[in-house]
């Protein structure tokens, strides 16, 4: 579990399209700013050939603020390619590109931003970048020839671009995580699904699988970031998360609203609880069911039905009408043949039932 603090604590980031992002959420805004430089992008083409060169380069972002902030510098207006990015840099001084990255606009010009603002580089170069991207709140990249690194300076945020293969084996590894949380999981929904249908559910039975749930997308947010990072690389990373994720997001739609109802704000709840809070298993049920106890607990029955092969229009007039899967599963043939129309499709719903428990006693999943 401190691999997984280690991973998580990243944070949960998902990736967008776009280019230089305007102001907005900032999360959301840097993986933005992360796709620009993904491999398989020509400005990381260039990057890459810079530090193949051992170049340096001071690559900024014009997004408007520029107008007291740049000296001298030759006028380019060229369309952007990585090939004239990399013979630009030849000279020194900085490169301006449009905001889009689509144009050259400058080559050669001297960064000048408010040496007031605070840096914590040591460098000339670096100390430029800093500057200029918190002072104009826009992108800057710096490339050492000395120490053979590329660094982003977006805003306040200064970010070290990593090789492939390191983001790899990281990604790898937190994916060897969530496969053995997500069999966590498994046990755990197949307790709940058993529990259901014997009526025996208990606060740490629904507990215990939202929590699992939450520390899975947490993980999920930390590779969704590694994937945004490793751009046309990370294409076996991306297809073998889908498969592990499954259906986890339906699935606790489906438990809140079985045990909250359809317009809780339980997931909200959730979704705002910090990792250190998720990981303490007394904080759920102290926060959405208000117990500490493991008191007993029925569900509405939409998940365990959905797993039926009963019409949504039934599921809806047996919840409506029974309230809670408890009462449904021992309502009698009369008070049900109300409901589904005719006997055959009362012993239907009996048959669908017994199904399910038979797939739980054999292991199976359901």
């Amino acid at each position: 579990m401190d691999d997984l603090v280690e991973f998580v604590d990243e944070g949960v980031l998902l990736p967008l399209n776009g280019g230089l992002p305007s102001e907005g959420n900032f999360e959301k805004d840097f993986l933005d700013v992360l796709r620009m430089v993904a491999p398989g992008t020509s400005l990381r083409t260039a990057l890459d050939d810079l530090l193949r060169a051992r170049m340096g380069a001071l690559i900024a972002f014009d997004n408007g603020n520029f107008e007291t902030m740049t000296e001298g510098g030759f006028k380019i207006n060229a369309k952007f390619s990585s090939q004239k990015l990399v013979e630009l840099c030849k000279m020194d001084g900085a490169i301006v590109l449009s905001k889009d990255g689509k144009q050259i606009l400058l080559a050669n010009a001297l960064m000048i931003p408010d040496p007031s603002i605070h840096t914590k580089e040591t460098g000339t170069r670096h100390k430029a970048a800093e500057r200029t991207a918190k002072q104009a709140k826009t992108l800057v990249i710096a490339v050492s020839e000395r120490k053979n690194k590329i660094s982003i300076y977006y805003g306040e945020t200064h970010h070290q671009l990593e090789i492939s293969s390191e983001i790899l084996r990281r990604a790898t590894e937190t994916l060897q995580i969530l496969e053995k949380q997500k069999e966590v999981l498994n046990e755990l929904v197949d307790n709940l699904n058993m529990s259901e249908l014997k009526r025996n559910v208990t606060v740490k039975d629904v507990s215990g699988v939202l929590q699992r749930i939450e520390i899975i997308k947490r993980i999920v947010g930390v590779v969704d970031r590694y994937l945004v990072e490793l751009g046309k690389e990370g294409i076996i990373v991306s297809m073998r998360l889908k498969e592990l994720i499954g259906n986890i997001y339906e699935e606790e739609e489906m438990i809140l609203r079985d045990y909250f109802g359809a317009n809780s704000s339980a997931l909200t709840m959730l979704e705002k609880m910090d990792f250190d809070f998720l990981l303490d298993p007394l904080n759920i049920p102290r926060l959405l069911f208000e117990e500490l106890h493991d008191k007993k607990i029925s569900p509405t029955g939409w998940r365990i039905l959905h797993k039926t092969n009963l019409l949504d229009r039934y599921v809806d007039s047996l919840i409506g009408n029974f309230k809670s899967l408890d009462n449904i599963l021992v309502a009698r043939d009369k008070d049900l043949l109300e409901i589904l129309d005719n006997e055959a499709m009362v012993a239907f719903f009996r048959e669908e039932i017994y199904s399910l428990r038979e797939k739980l006693n054999l292991g199976k999943r359901i």
